[in-house]
């Protein structure tokens, strides 16, 4: 009959299991908080982008010129992706930037846009 372990020397055998644990866990915690921050800033651009497209389709109806009233109405860090294009016929304006990534090393692959025609412009 060999000698039941005791439970203190069971106890032993698992120190630093929770440390293992959360080293192991700890990337996942991590990647799972980075996208969820990065599709909250793929919202707020979107949403960002939605009012620029207003102000320049009523700078559009005024005659006025979109693409400037479009930069004026996007916070610095969306302006340099910012693209305006304008229909003629409908007089439809289409306002589209980058969506900003947390990490600055990394190019924005992904853009957002948002097209609004004024009725009775």
């Amino acid at each position: 009959m060999s000698p039941r372990p005791s439970i203190v020397s069971c106890l032993r055998c698992e120190r630093g299991q929770a440390s293992v644990e959360l080293v192991g866990t700890l990337p996942a915690v991590l990647l799972v908080g980075l996208v969820v921050w990065q599709l909250a800033l793929a919202g707020h651009a979107a949403w960002l982008c939605a009012h620029a497209a207003r102000v320049a389709a009523r700078a559009e109806a005024v005659h006025a010129d979109p693409e400037s009233a479009a930069r004026s109405a996007l916070p610095r860090s969306l302006r340099p992706g910012l693209t305006v294009e304008r229909s003629g016929r409908t007089g439809a304006v289409r306002v589209e930037v980058a969506v900003p990534v947390p990490l600055d090393a990394v190019g924005s692959p992904a853009r957002v846009g948002a097209t609004v025609a004024l009725k009775g412009a």
